[in-house]
């Protein structure tokens, strides 16, 4: 934010505490007082500026406090002016991430892409819109189209500075480098084994009534392990069974069972997914609450709203009514569950997507997720 300009500078302001007198009448002789007892703080950070009280009011170096205000001074001699300037505005600080795309939509503009990130950095999951503002390149800085990335692609994302509060944030992505293709595999684990330089993930399928290996991914300190929500998971609490997708190659060893390095491994939730009838029941219940001022900027269809079971621990639901408000706290007392609908929208970079909360036993609306 531009500092403003609190204090009036003029060339007396150059300040002595006096000044000869012209023959024009232009320059006047004044008297000060310099208060060292008084301190000048900008923005609450203190200076080492010192004022100059004449007749009552404060004087300041005009070099000095431009400077400690965040603008330039220049002293035109020739037109006896002082000049005060704004500093060029700095670069906002973005955000950085390394990680892999998970998923890759366009949207209704033509364009634009919603990309999906998981990795690490600044952050460990986020929602990506990549336009033609966004730049575009692979490691040796050639052009790269956004329709060229997919799921898989490994990249380093620079984004924001404006983060939605929802979950997972989502932003503007300023600047996508492309790295490689990732090979993708979901799966369960056949077995994983501590090595000396890591861990070995093995993936395999039942032939003959045999369990045969069929993939063998190699991980080190660089892999990253964690849930499809970005939560890190350590290698230790991986255990055969798991259900999982790996992010790996992708070169192979040509080798039986062939081999390779494992990039990221997504632990995948083991929870129930609810019916088909009764996510399609959701989504019409949904699509009746949508108000009607927020169906313009709708992105997700009606028939494709995300429909998911959650927990209701730490709801940060915004309920309407008391009614309501009583129905989610006997909810989250007995441990409940909640049905969430979700539609992603075009203000999803500045707001976050739109979500609304059911009960599972009424079906009954209970209110809509915060977006900002």
């Amino acid at each position: 934010m531009q500092k403003k300009l609190l204090v009036v500078l003029t060339a007396v302001g150059l300040l002595g505490t006096g000044a000869a007198v012209g023959a024009s009448g232009v320059v006047s002789k004044v008297t000060g007082i310099w208060h060292k007892d008084i301190t000048v703080s900008v923005n609450g950070q203190s200076t080492s500026l010192t004022p100059v009280y004449i007749n009552g009011k404060a004087y300041l170096p005009a070099r000095d406090a431009a400077a400690e205000l965040g603008y330039t001074l220049n002293w035109n001699a020739k037109g006896k002016e002082i000049q005060i300037n704004a500093k060029e505005a700095q670069e906002a600080e973005l955000a950085r991430m390394l990680g892999v795309v998970v998923d890759v939509k366009p949207t209704d503009k033509a364009g634009q892409y919603r990309v999906e990130l998981l990795g690490y950095g600044d952050q460990r999951w986020m929602i990506l819109t990549v336009d033609k503002d966004t730049e575009l390149s692979d490691e040796s800085g050639k052009a790269i189209a956004a329709a060229d990335l997919k799921a898989g692609s490994r990249i380093m994302a620079e984004f924001g500075p404006m983060i939605t509060m929802s979950f997972p944030g989502q932003s503007h992505a300023h600047k996508i480098v492309f790295s490689s293709e990732s090979l993708v595999k979901e799966d369960v684990i056949q077995s994983i084994e501590k090595t000396e330089d890591g861990w070995q993930v093995k993936f395999g399928e039942t032939k003959d009534g045999k369990s045969v290996t069929t993939l063998v991914l190699n991980a080190g300190k660089e892999t990253s392990v964690m849930t499809a929500q970005g939560e890190s998971v350590p290698f230790a609490d991986l255990k055969a069974g798991d259900h999982v997708r790996a992010y790996y190659g992708p070169h192979l060893q040509e080798s039986l069972p062939p081999k390779g390095p494992l990039h990221f491994l997504v632990v995948l939730s083991d929870k129930a997914q609810l019916a088909p009838a009764t996510i399609e029941e959701y989504r019409e219940l949904a699509w009746k609450h949508v108000p009607a001022g927020e169906k313009s900027h709708l992105i997700t269809k009606k028939e494709e709203a995300a429909v998911e079971e959650v927990d209701s621990a730490n709801i940060g639901l915004m309920a309407s009514t008391e009614a309501q408000k009583k129905k989610l706290q006997e909810i989250q007392a007995a441990n409940g569950k909640l049905v969430q609908v979700t539609y992603s929208t075009d203000q999803d970079a500045l707001l976050g997507p739109l979500s609304m909360l059911f009960t599972t036993d009424t079906k009954e609306l209970l209110g809509f997720m915060p977006r900002k």
